[in-house]
């Protein structure tokens, strides 16, 4: 298991590599100055550094070579400063954006815990809720539940987030006044007080996004799980007098599990891009809002760092998914 785990690594190491350089060249490349969006207010010196930070005026490899840098080695460097407070970060240029003229990895470290509380918290509740569905419908195949279960997963992954996210606002926010209808990102959690307040305005985008990853999930659970209850040793089990509940949970459900943990594991990343809907539905401060204001501004550094994070997201759960398979079916590790 131990050889297969890194071999994953060393084949993640060249995608991650091909990925980065694909998206410098797609914004780096672009026709026009990428200082001419700065405002004037910012001071000499300042555009300056950010010029030399960002190797303008030197050919794009250099450039190239420097984001890496600045990416992979003097960030991770700032962070072992922060907390065993070194100095190995003192003097080194960091990505900077052209908005808070701040680096650009402060201001996503300042708005990731946002995105977590509301995406994290979706993502739970959507495994906890399709899992067990697209089981029971999977095992009462073309019973009422099956058929509304069905029919509620079908409305759910049709519905885009930017619709369904008003309606639950008019519902539940302008006609009921259940939960508020922004998200207040200043709030913090001290007492029982306010952890109420903090589950009262993540209910309704932890719901619009929950109902998508259900309606995902459930229905291919269900799909692996049909596919799997015709299978021979099932017949077999049976036949030697194994519980009805043994042979769906331990046998049926640990071979059905392989494909969807590939949609779990893969939708993680996934739902950070749709959660940027969300966040701007509800106004949460997180992480899919600042992507949107730094296309809108034209903040290079911070478009280039957030569509680099999402895809190192994607590479590392695909390697989290190609684990599993190997936990899962021993046969994999070994082809």
């Amino acid at each position: 298991m131990l050889t297969f785990t890194i071999r994953r690594l060393v084949l993640a190491i060249p995608t991650l590599l091909f990925i980065s350089l694909v998206i410098f060249l797609l914004l780096e490349l672009a026709p026009g100055d990428p200082m001419a969006q700065v405002p004037l207010t910012v001071p000499p010196e300042v555009k300056e550094r950010m010029r030399e930070a960002l190797g303008l005026g030197q050919p794009w490899p250099i450039r190239y070579w420097k984001w890496l840098v600045q990416f992979f080695w003097i960030e991770p460097q700032v962070l072992i400063d922060y907390y065993f407070g070194t100095t190995f970060s003192a003097d080194d240029l960091r990505v900077i954006s052209w908005q808070t003229r701040s680096p650009v990895m402060d201001i996503v470290v300042q708005r990731l815990p946002q995105t977590l509380w509301v995406v994290g918290t979706a993502y739970v509740v959507g495994i906890l809720i399709a899992l067990p569905v697209g089981i029971y419908s999977a095992y009462r195949q073309y019973s009422w539940f099956d058929n509304a279960g069905t029919f509620v997963t079908m409305v759910g992954f049709s519905v885009p987030p930017f619709f369904s996210g008003v309606l639950v606002i008019v519902i539940f926010s302008v006609q009921l006044g259940w939960f508020p209808s922004i998200y207040d990102t200043t709030l913090r959690v001290t007492d029982w007080d306010s952890l109420v307040l903090q589950l009262q305005q993540m209910v309704m985008p932890v719901m619009v996004l929950a109902l998508q990853i259900t309606s995902q999930i459930s229905r291919f659970m269900r799909a692996s799980m049909l596919d799997n209850l015709n299978q021979d040793y099932v017949r077999t089990a049976r036949a030697k007098g194994l519980r009805e509940k043994s042979v769906v949970l331990v046998h049926v459900l640990r071979n059905s599990m392989i494909p969807v943990v590939t949609v779990i594991a893969l939708g993680i990343p996934g739902i950070f891009g749709g959660a940027i809907i969300t966040e701007q539905v509800f106004k949460v401060n997180g992480i899919g809002q600042l992507l949107i204001t730094a296309i809108q501004a034209n903040d290079l550094p911070m478009v280039q760092t957030l569509t680099f994070i999402f895809a190192v997201l994607i590479v590392l759960f695909n390697l989290i998914a190609d684990v599993l398979y190997g936990l899962l079916d021993p046969r994999i590790r070994y082809d």
